[in-house]
């Protein structure tokens, strides 16, 4: 399986392709390829910034020559007119980089600012936040890194490092414990130490997940309401994520139940970009 590094390396050079192509023809045929400037990151709108050491390596990939002088690093509160890095170098290079590189720091800003803000409504309490696998296509890590930049969670990066039982899974496997124990048979048989979530609907399969002996149980579209009681009779015997609807005007109700965590997939699937822009400095 391929390293954080080399799969962002596949990602920027994809962002090349489809963005640069053969060449900016507007910038090379404008611009002297011997001239040189600097740019700087201004942002204009408050948040959170996230995907500053991204940047450097979009500038890195394409223009080793490129010269970045960080400011504000990622996780850092900013606002209007806050400055967060110049970079320096061949004016060519700044222009092609210019739109992949705000691209990815305008998204994992977003997301880290929405992150901030649902922990901050978590606050004096044990719950975290925590992100879904719906992000964007080819952008999952960057999109996770920007939640943990923002305070809060991953759950699984993919199908690959933890086994999440959903209701499909289990009506598929013929009920909850054969479910768990398939999945526990084929982690001792291949050899992996895999987590084993699952997914409950009522009171009844949490009973039965407890008496499988899973490491997490999902309470899937529970009230605030009943996941307090679900709380009082999984009574610390495994961690409990709430998840399904849950919105900021309602996440403090069900943080206040005791739930170790609330994923919440609109962190990352609708998520605004934080404004920033990249401007010409003197």
């Amino acid at each position: 399986m391929k390293s954080r590094d080399e799969l962002i390396d596949d990602l920027l050079t994809l962002a090349f392709a489809e963005d640069v192509g053969d060449g900016d023809h507007t910038t090379l045929s404008t611009i002297p390829a011997d001239a040189r400037g600097k740019q700087h990151l201004l942002i204009k709108e408050p948040g959170i910034i996230a995907g500053v050491e991204i940047a450097r390596k979009v500038f890195e990939k394409f223009d080793p020559e490129l010269k970045m002088t960080v400011f504000i690093h990622d996780g850092a509160e900013v606002k209007p007119g806050d400055i967060a890095f110049e970079v320096e170098g061949k004016v060519q290079s700044l222009l092609q980089t210019e739109r992949i590189m705000l691209n990815i720091m305008q998204r994992m800003s977003g997301i880290a600012t929405t992150t901030h803000r649902y922990m901050q409504e978590l606050q004096g309490l044990k719950t975290k936040v925590i992100d879904t696998r719906k992000t964007e296509p080819g952008m999952r890590l960057l999109d996770k890194e920007a939640v943990k930049i923002g305070g809060g969670g991953n759950h699984r990066i993919g199908l690959f490092d933890m086994i999440l039982i959903k209701d499909n899974h289990v009506d598929f496997a013929g009920g909850i414990d054969k479910a768990v124990a398939s999945a526990k048979e084929y982690c001792r048989r291949t050899g992996r130490d895999l987590k084993i979530e699952v997914e409950v609907r009522n009171t009844d399969e949490i009973d039965q997940a407890l008496a499988a002996g899973v490491d997490r149980i999902m309470l899937d579209n529970f009230t605030p309401e009943r996941t307090a009681d679900a709380v009082k009779r999984i009574n610390g015997a495994t961690e409990i994520e709430s998840s399904g609807g849950i919105t900021l005007q309602t996440l403090r109700a069900y943080g206040e139940t005791g739930v170790d965590f609330i994923s919440v997939g609109a962190l990352t699937h609708s998520v605004k970009g934080l404004d920033m822009s990249f401007k010409h400095s003197n």
